[in-house]
């Protein structure tokens, strides 16, 4: 397991890893370091146990925000498909009558065409 150092609030801390995830781990305390940044700008001087739980639960927050608004459009997209129109429905019955007349009078044609060619 590699070991990944990562700054969150302006303290380093060693954190171990799988191996190829160390991307990830850096890409996550990006986010953290950035909401610990922002408390210890906001509160000053402030103990590594409450800095963390104090980003994390910032953090969190802002991920339930992401879900709830996930799931509000997952529930939309739900209700517009179970809302859809069959595309059959949405053809006027002008034209299908329409085609229907054009359909009868192609047979009547080719019916007519059929006795003449045998004579």
């Amino acid at each position: 397991m590699p070991d990944v150092r990562i700054s969150v609030g302006g303290k380093t801390f060693t954190v171990a890893c799988r191996e190829g995830e160390e991307t990830y781990l850096q890409t996550a305390a990006g986010l953290l370091d950035r909401e610990a940044t922002a408390l210890v700008e906001q509160i000053g001087r402030i103990d590594d146990a409450r800095m963390l739980l104090m980003a994390g639960l910032m953090l969190a927050d802002r991920t339930a925000a992401f879900e709830e608004r996930a799931i509000a459009a997952e529930q939309q997209l739900a209700e517009e498909k179970d809302s859809a129109t069959d595309p059959v429905e949405v053809i006027p019955q002008g034209v299908t009558d329409a085609l229907l007349l054009l359909a009868t009078r192609a047979e009547g044609l080719a019916d007519l065409a059929e006795r003449q060619a045998d004579p």
